[in-house]
């Protein structure tokens, strides 16, 4: 989930200064909210990843 939110954030980015040059200043707003989330969702799902490995187990195979 971490490399995909890494790599959702190139969009916007790129969006980001794109909107910069134009001067569209709703839309920077509009991206830097969602950079701010993305960011905040970075940051839970690496906090949960620390706190709660996920333990598969081991398969049992039943007779």
């Amino acid at each position: 989930m971490i490399a995909r939110l890494d790599e959702i954030k190139t969009d916007p980015i790129a969006r980001r200064e794109l909107a910069e040059t134009k001067g569209w200043l709703g839309e920077l707003e509009g991206i830097d909210l969602t950079l701010k989330f993305l960011k905040e969702k970075r940051a839970d799902a690496q906090r949960s990843l620390q706190r709660y490995p996920t333990n598969l187990g081991i398969p049992a195979i039943r007779a």
